[in-house]
């Protein structure tokens, strides 16, 4: 029996890890947009949209607070996790200010 392939699966698992989190700043992204474009509308949060929109927020923090760092991953990638952290709780904020119209 061969010993496992550290370093091989070290970087497949990181590099599988930062695709993901990556994905999760486009989604962060994309909600902003939709947030900022419903800020400029009148009656903007119907309690569909609001609903929806909380669901999606939800998600993605759930996400981003349940992810969990591989111990060989850099500093560059954590302070990315903490970045989008506070993103997601500050989209949070703008979306309640949002719904209070």
């Amino acid at each position: 029996m061969t010993m496992p392939r550290k370093d091989g699966i070290q970087k497949e698992v990181v590099e599988g890890w930062r695709v993901f989190v990556d994905n999760l700043g486009k989604g962060l992204d994309m909600l902003e947009e939709d947030i900022d474009e419903a800020s400029k509308m009148a009656d903007a949060c119907t309690s569909e949209w609001c609903q929806a929109t909380e669901h999606v927020i939800d998600d993605l923090s759930n996400s981003l607070f349940s992810i969990s760092e591989p111990s060989w991953s850099s500093p560059e990638d954590s302070k990315k996790i903490k970045v989008l952290r506070k993103k997601v709780h500050d989209l949070y904020a703008k979306y309640k200010n949002v719904s209070k119209g």
